[in-house]
């Protein structure tokens, strides 16, 4: 049997299922893995052990008594993002005023995933109310990316893909609504699935506040995993509907459209003046598409759904800072809504403070597009887009955040462009699973692609990065962590 902490969650399941390792054991090795290699990358910022070993010895005693009803996680020790409640864990979201928070009740997806049997004994840390590309808070620090510690692992998920690509655990949860699980999954070279919008309810995430019961416009949560078939699971354990539906409905996701890659039809939108890629970018993504050609599946590289990358994102960051207005206060925003100029810092502050009339209009705006991609889906099974124009950025935490610059192969870029490209999937309520396909030439970091598909046919984004998981080779170990 391979190392423990090479294993997948569900081969490491099968694992404890069958008596190969109890679920102390792999709940020691994981522990001690931690306290031996995660000094330099600051990802798993707090655990609980007495509760985690008492829970892996439940589960060892189930196997022992030869119980078969067994939830598909059964006995997995596994780490979660620190915006996720989890009863008697703390929970600070990287806030100061939290810092001694203790939840009573688990987040919803934290409650189906222990209802799978999984044993969650760590947090993973963040930027303060997961609100950066970046991962880092005046509780706990940086996190630092296990390939490069003078880059960011991403945000806001990106203490949880930090601790996947150092192998401290198989699975992790995520929170997505600017391209909080894809960015940290393309920076850290692991893999990770934005569901479709309201599939995943999540109570109990902070933000907002502790005991929200808002759920806001484009956030979701999701797994983050080194396998497409963790994935999978992760995804199946956490679907459903929320506290408010939950009497009168049931969530049915439609199959895959295909599984074999020669048979998906495909669609690349690599190109787009608005954010041009990174010479290594760019090759990585364009020579995917020689690889698929050569494989069997007919590529169409020309495609598009009907606008450019520049209206979806003008839509896009319209819809999410006015999601993300909820933290601040009235006095604050009516100085936002006087902010003047055409720079990256009053634009933010005007669409923050927007007027409930013109949320009206781009949320319209959105339900146009959203009807362009179900006719562009109607020709294509799946639409691949970059992730990011570049590879993981190195640290910057100045103020404000929307002023700061990135420097990239292709020259100096405003810090917002970095996530343009979550635009599509994030405006339309999109699946959108990540993958790592290369590493890039020049920075030696990887570098993954965007797999989006239409709205809940979150099985196809899946099914297609599986089989192109078959074709670019499994995901990819920082040489740093190897062995």
């Amino acid at each position: 049997m391979s190392e423990l902490h090479e294993l997948s969650a569900v081969a490491l399941a099968a694992a404890i299922r069958a008596g190969e390792v109890s679920s102390r054991e792999a709940l020691e090795h994981a522990v001690a893995r931690v306290d031996r290699l995660d000094g330099p990358i600051n990802s798993v910022v707090t655990r609980d052990l007495d509760a985690a070993r008492a829970a892996a010895a439940a589960a060892d005693a189930a196997i022992a008594r030869g119980e078969t009803d067994l939830g598909p996680l059964h006995g997995v020790p596994m780490t979660v993002k620190d915006s996720f409640s989890t009863a008697g864990m703390r929970t600070t979201s990287g806030a100061p005023e939290l810092s001694d928070h203790v939840p009573t009740e688990d987040a919803w997806p934290v409650a189906g995933l222990r209802r799978a049997g999984a044993i969650i004994w760590g947090k993973t840390n963040l930027p303060i109310y997961a609100g950066d590309m970046q991962s880092y808070n005046e509780v706990f620090g940086t996190t630092h990316n296990p390939w490069d510690l003078e880059r960011t692992p991403g945000g806001s998920s990106g203490g949880s893909a930090a601790a996947l690509a150092a192998r401290f655990t198989p699975l992790e949860l995520g929170s997505d609504i600017g391209g909080s699980i894809r960015l940290p999954a393309h920076m850290s070279g692991v893999y990770g699935h934005k569901p479709s919008y309201g599939i995943v309810p999540a109570h109990g995430q902070i933000p907002g506040p502790p005991g929200s019961l808002t759920q806001a416009d484009l956030a979701v949560a999701g797994p983050m995993a080194r396998t497409v078939e963790d994935l999978e699971l992760g995804l199946s354990v956490m679907t459903g509907p929320d506290r408010w539906n939950s009497p009168a409905w049931r969530l049915e996701l439609p199959p895959p459209r295909q599984r074999e890659l020669p048979r998906f039809r495909v669609a690349t939108w690599f190109d787009d003046a608005s954010c041009p890629l990174d010479p290594e970018v760019a090759t990585v993504l364009h020579g995917l598409s020689d690889r698929l050609d050569a494989a069997g599946c007919g590529v169409d590289r020309e495609a598009r759904p009907g606008f450019d990358l520049t209206k979806v994102a003008e839509r896009f960051y319209g819809l999410l800072n006015a999601a993300l207005a909820g933290g601040y206060s009235v006095a604050e925003l009516e100085k936002f809504a006087s902010a003047e100029g055409d720079g990256p810092v009053a634009v933010t502050k005007r669409q923050t403070a927007m007027r409930h009339r013109q949320w009206l209009s781009n949320n319209e705006s959105r339900l146009q597009m959203r009807r362009r991609f179900e006719q562009f889906f109607e020709q294509a099974d799946v639409l691949l887009l970059p992730v990011m124009p570049c590879v993981a950025f190195h640290h910057d935490h100045s103020e404000p955040m929307s002023a700061r610059t990135v420097t990239t192969e292709a020259g100096t870029r405003s810090y917002w462009e970095m996530n343009r490209w979550m635009a599509p999937a994030g405006a339309c309520y999109l699946p959108a699973t990540v993958i790592p396909v290369g590493i890039g030439a020049t920075s030696g970091m990887p570098i993954g692609v965007q797999i989006v598909g239409p709205y809940l046919h979150d099985h196809t984004t899946l099914a297609f990065a599986a089989a192109l998981a078959e074709l670019v080779g499994p995901c990819p170990t920082p040489p740093a962590f190897a062995g």
